[in-house]
Protein backbone atom coordinates (compact mmCIF):
# COMPACT_ATOMS: atom_id res chain seq x y z
CA UNK A 1 0.00 0.00 0.00
CA UNK A 2 3.43 1.95 0.54
CA UNK A 3 4.82 1.01 -2.31
CA UNK A 4 1.56 2.37 -4.78
CA UNK A 5 1.07 6.04 -2.38
CA UNK A 6 4.52 6.78 -3.04
CA UNK A 7 4.34 5.82 -6.55
CA UNK A 8 1.42 7.65 -7.25
CA UNK A 9 2.98 10.93 -5.83
CA UNK A 10 6.54 10.53 -7.44
CA UNK A 11 4.01 10.36 -10.58
CA UNK A 12 2.63 13.62 -9.97
CA UNK A 13 5.78 15.22 -9.08
CA UNK A 14 7.28 14.35 -12.66
CA UNK A 15 4.77 15.24 -14.31
CA UNK A 16 4.26 18.53 -12.73
CA UNK A 17 7.97 19.13 -13.02
CA UNK A 18 7.55 18.39 -16.53
CA UNK A 19 4.76 20.21 -17.62
CA UNK A 20 6.65 23.62 -16.11
CA UNK A 21 9.98 22.87 -17.95
CA UNK A 22 7.64 23.02 -20.93
CA UNK A 23 6.23 26.32 -20.13
CA UNK A 24 9.47 27.69 -19.88
CA UNK A 25 11.30 26.82 -22.89
CA UNK A 26 8.56 28.57 -25.03
CA UNK A 27 9.74 31.75 -26.40
CA UNK A 28 7.59 34.90 -25.13
CA UNK A 29 6.82 36.60 -28.34
CA UNK A 30 4.03 39.47 -26.95
CA UNK A 31 3.85 40.88 -23.88
CA UNK A 32 1.46 40.12 -21.37
CA UNK A 33 -1.57 42.39 -21.11
CA UNK A 34 -2.65 42.73 -18.08
CA UNK A 35 -5.31 45.44 -17.21
CA UNK A 36 -6.49 46.79 -13.64
CA UNK A 37 -10.02 46.36 -13.15
CA UNK A 38 -10.84 49.63 -11.30
CA UNK A 39 -9.51 51.23 -14.85
CA UNK A 40 -11.55 48.90 -16.25
CA UNK A 41 -15.12 49.83 -15.60
CA UNK A 42 -14.50 53.52 -16.46
CA UNK A 43 -13.42 53.10 -20.10
CA UNK A 44 -16.09 53.80 -22.22
CA UNK A 45 -14.58 54.21 -25.79
CA UNK A 46 -17.79 56.08 -26.88
CA UNK A 47 -17.32 58.73 -23.84
CA UNK A 48 -15.97 61.72 -26.48
CA UNK A 49 -18.75 61.04 -28.36
CA UNK A 50 -21.30 62.97 -26.72
CA UNK A 51 -24.69 65.34 -28.23
CA UNK A 52 -23.37 68.24 -25.97
CA UNK A 53 -20.12 67.97 -27.93
CA UNK A 54 -20.77 66.51 -31.13
CA UNK A 55 -24.79 67.55 -32.00
CA UNK A 56 -24.70 65.22 -34.84
CA UNK A 57 -24.74 62.23 -32.58
CA UNK A 58 -27.92 62.44 -31.83
CA UNK A 59 -28.91 62.84 -36.61
CA UNK A 60 -27.93 59.13 -37.02
CA UNK A 61 -29.96 56.76 -37.74
CA UNK A 62 -31.03 54.57 -34.48
CA UNK A 63 -30.54 57.30 -32.03
CA UNK A 64 -33.69 57.66 -29.60
CA UNK A 65 -33.76 61.42 -30.72
CA UNK A 66 -32.89 64.10 -32.25
CA UNK A 67 -32.71 66.11 -29.55
CA UNK A 68 -29.59 66.55 -26.94
CA UNK A 69 -30.78 66.79 -23.11
CA UNK A 70 -27.20 66.61 -20.33
CA UNK A 71 -25.56 64.61 -23.21
CA UNK A 72 -27.79 61.97 -23.91
CA UNK A 73 -30.00 62.06 -27.25
CA UNK A 74 -33.79 62.16 -26.41
CA UNK A 75 -37.13 62.41 -28.51
CA UNK A 76 -38.68 65.48 -26.61
CA UNK A 77 -41.99 64.44 -28.10
CA UNK A 78 -41.92 60.79 -26.22
CA UNK A 79 -39.27 60.95 -23.11
CA UNK A 80 -41.30 60.82 -20.05
CA UNK A 81 -38.33 62.62 -18.54
CA UNK A 82 -37.52 65.43 -20.97
CA UNK A 83 -41.37 66.01 -21.88
CA UNK A 84 -40.60 68.89 -24.65
CA UNK A 85 -37.48 70.06 -22.86
CA UNK A 86 -34.74 69.23 -20.71
CA UNK A 87 -35.53 68.20 -17.55
CA UNK A 88 -39.14 68.26 -17.19
CA UNK A 89 -40.22 65.02 -15.86
CA UNK A 90 -43.60 63.81 -16.35
CA UNK A 91 -45.39 62.51 -13.02
CA UNK A 92 -46.28 58.60 -11.90
CA UNK A 93 -49.23 57.33 -14.56
CA UNK A 94 -48.26 60.08 -16.90
CA UNK A 95 -47.17 59.66 -19.82
CA UNK A 96 -45.23 62.59 -22.77
CA UNK A 97 -47.87 62.59 -25.64
CA UNK A 98 -46.81 64.33 -28.70
CA UNK A 99 -44.76 66.52 -26.12
CA UNK A 100 -47.12 66.92 -23.29
CA UNK A 101 -47.61 65.13 -20.01
CA UNK A 102 -50.97 63.72 -19.95
CA UNK A 103 -52.58 61.34 -17.82
CA UNK A 104 -53.30 57.62 -19.57
CA UNK A 105 -55.29 56.59 -17.16
CA UNK A 106 -57.96 59.02 -17.59
CA UNK A 107 -57.54 61.03 -20.63
CA UNK A 108 -59.77 59.86 -23.59
CA UNK A 109 -57.56 60.84 -26.12
CA UNK A 110 -54.63 58.93 -24.63
CA UNK A 111 -56.02 55.74 -22.59
CA UNK A 112 -53.73 53.35 -22.04
CA UNK A 113 -51.13 54.92 -24.26
CA UNK A 114 -50.20 58.00 -26.58
CA UNK A 115 -53.00 58.42 -29.33
CA UNK A 116 -55.66 55.68 -28.03
CA UNK A 117 -58.55 57.26 -28.30
CA UNK A 118 -61.53 56.40 -26.79
CA UNK A 119 -65.24 55.46 -29.14
CA UNK A 120 -67.30 58.55 -28.48
CA UNK A 121 -69.62 58.52 -25.89
CA UNK A 122 -67.43 56.00 -23.67
CA UNK A 123 -64.86 57.16 -20.78
CA UNK A 124 -61.39 56.52 -19.94
CA UNK A 125 -60.72 54.77 -16.71
CA UNK A 126 -57.77 52.82 -15.29
CA UNK A 127 -56.43 53.45 -18.52
CA UNK A 128 -59.15 51.31 -20.47
CA UNK A 129 -61.89 52.90 -22.61
CA UNK A 130 -65.70 51.81 -20.52
CA UNK A 131 -63.66 50.10 -17.99
CA UNK A 132 -66.88 48.70 -15.61
CA UNK A 133 -69.54 50.69 -16.82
Amino acid sequence: MLKQIFSFVLAILLATSHALVLDAEKPKTEPEITQNRFLAQYYNPRSALTCNKFPRVCHVKGSPGHDCCHKRCVNVKTDNLNCSECGKKCKFGWMCCSGKCVSVMYDRSNCGGCKRKCKKHSVCRYGMCSYAS
